[in-house]
């Protein structure tokens, strides 16, 4: 069996998974925080057929290898994690982040989840208005608690600084400002982190713990800004270019196979 075969199906399952990541940018383009993916390969292994070889009494000899190749596989995808444009919403519950950082998201069952997705709703419970994602899950400060603020203030008496302080109007015209605010982190290794759906990230052990920038665990600080969104970054010209390479080594690699079920067809038609 001609080793091209198999070697043309690895590459044609490569770039179907290709196709996959790419058609999943396309699909984001609008997703407010959303991070682009590039899908990575790695070589499979390599026959060898001789090896490279030196013969000291003579000084001669064969001085490269003679391998061949056995196809391609994806590794890994990563994410680009650069800021995407931010988009005016004169909504003061969205908010963008300036920087690196990711905000904490209360998932429930005392786990968190991080987004940069800060596209957040106010969830009225009595007299009492809590900062929630779109799913309904609670944004937390960086005391881990809930921000919450008296229900009966209006949208536009809420303020967020470029720090992540909360603040609104009181009934008397007073400021009154959260003692804690927006709970922002960053990651050693944010390309270890996990998408899980819904805009969400959670820890591994490649992305390592998350470091609060409020607590100084970080060399940079992030700036939020308020009446933003983050879109996302993904590039559409750029992503079609990525198709139609994507789709041209699919077709090769079909064209390769194909070719090696007609050599195989001529060398089984050979006669005496």
């Amino acid at each position: 069996m001609m080793r091209s075969l198999w070697t043309a199906a690895s590459g044609m399952t490569a770039m179907q998974l290709n196709v996959d990541t790419i058609s999943n940018n396309i699909a984001n383009v609008n997703t407010t925080g959303f991070k682009r993916e590039r899908l990575e390969f790695k070589t499979l292994l390599y026959q060898t057929m001789e090896r490279a070889t030196l013969d000291p009494a003579t000084d001669s000899g064969k001085p490269v290898n003679l391998q061949v190749g056995l196809g391609v596989r994806p590794i890994v995808s990563t994410k680009t994690y650069t800021n995407g444009s931010f988009e005016r919403t004169e909504n003061p519950m969205d908010v963008a982040i300036q920087g690196d950082g990711f905000f904490v998201i209360d998932r429930g069952n005392d786990t968190v989840a991080y987004t940069r997705d800060g596209t957040f709703k106010l969830s009225i419970n009595e007299d009492e208005a809590t900062l929630v994602t779109s799913d309904g899950y609670y944004v937390l400060d960086t005391e881990g608690e809930r921000i919450t603020i008296p229900a009966n203030v209006p949208y536009g008496d809420i303020l967020i600084d470029q720090s992540g302080y909360v603040s609104y109007k009181d009934e008397e015209g007073e400021i009154v400002t959260l003692d804690a605010p927006l709970s922002i982190v960053q990651f050693p290794n944010a390309q270890g982190l996990e998408s899980i759906g819904q805009n969400l990230l959670i820890v591994t052990t490649a992305s390592g713990e998350a470091l609060s920038e409020a607590d100084g665990e970080t060399t940079s600080i992030s700036s939020i800004v308020q009446g933003y969104k983050e879109m996302s970054n993904v590039n559409i010209a750029e992503e079609m270019v990525n198709l139609i390479v994507a789709q041209r080594a699919y077709e090769l690699n079909s064209k390769a196979i194909t070719t090696s079920d007609d050599m195989l067809q001529i060398a089984n038609n050979l006669k005496n």
